[in-house]
């Protein structure tokens, strides 16, 4: 009887742990899928050509942002919103997809960096996000302090930087953008480790259906990879070369 508990009690830990590895590879495939995606685009047409052709409206009476630059940098918040907010009311087929057009369009956004930056800082500014993201992702994992209370202040502050980014957007403050990028990258690493507790949890939870891990899965994929991009571009404004 004794090993018969044992065995049942073995069972059980192994089968959850095996879960949680399918569970986070699922995000990590989820998160890996989006930034491939918007890597390869804004690659492909981070060119002067293309933002002249598409980004910009010439008029004799001079060149200006046109109206499919402000719906590739502002529709993926709307998608966002959607994502967030619907998860558990659409099909996990209609969420890929909103996922999938998001990182799409965020190529697209992405693409403006290789007019400004030089490619050897976009690549060194990757390897170093790719890092801190990893390290950060690790400890909000193996740390056994609640990160709840972080999380609540950190998305305060983050909800600021929208506001504020949003606001730069037209002001156009160097000073300002310099300012965001610092308390961003403080923000988006604390945010990483309090996203990777939190998923840590949903995990280890086996009342969850398969069909809502899932989609907590793509959720969580998503909110990587927003964090992650945010990150990149809050170190490539900081430390970046032209």
């Amino acid at each position: 009887m004794n090993n018969q508990i044992i065995d049942d009690y073995s069972f059980d830990t192994a089968a959850k742990q095996a879960a949680a590895r399918q569970f986070f590879a699922k995000v990590y495939g989820f998160m890996f899928f989006a930034l491939i995606v918007s890597a390869a685009i804004a690659y492909q047409y981070g060119t002067e050509e293309f933002f002249r052709n598409y980004f910009l409206t010439i008029t004799p009476q001079g060149a200006s942002l046109s109206i499919l630059y402000y719906v590739v940098v502002f529709s993926p918040i709307g998608i966002a919103l959607l994502l967030q907010t619907m998860i558990n009311r659409l099909s996990f087929p209609l969420l890929f997809g909103l996922f999938a057009i998001y990182s799409i369009l965020i190529g697209f956004a992405l693409s403006t960096i290789f007019l400004r930056y030089s490619m050897g800082s976009i690549a060194i500014t990757f390897g170093v996000t790719a890092g801190t993201f990893g390290v950060m992702a690790i400890m909000g994992y193996v740390t056994k302090v609640d990160l709840t209370k972080m999380g609540s202040i950190l998305y305060i502050a983050f909800i600021g930087i929208f506001i504020s980014s949003l606001v730069n957007f037209f002001l156009k403050s160097e000073a300002f953008d310099y300012l965001i990028s610092i308390i961003g990258v403080v923000v988006f690493t604390g945010l990483t480790a309090y996203h990777m507790q939190q998923l840590k949890k949903f995990a280890h939870d086996s009342e969850i259906s398969a069909d809502n891990k899932n989609k907590l899965a793509l959720l969580g994929g998503f909110t990587l990879y927003v964090l992650f991009i945010n990150l990149f571009l809050s170190l490539l404004r900081l430390f970046g070369r032209e």
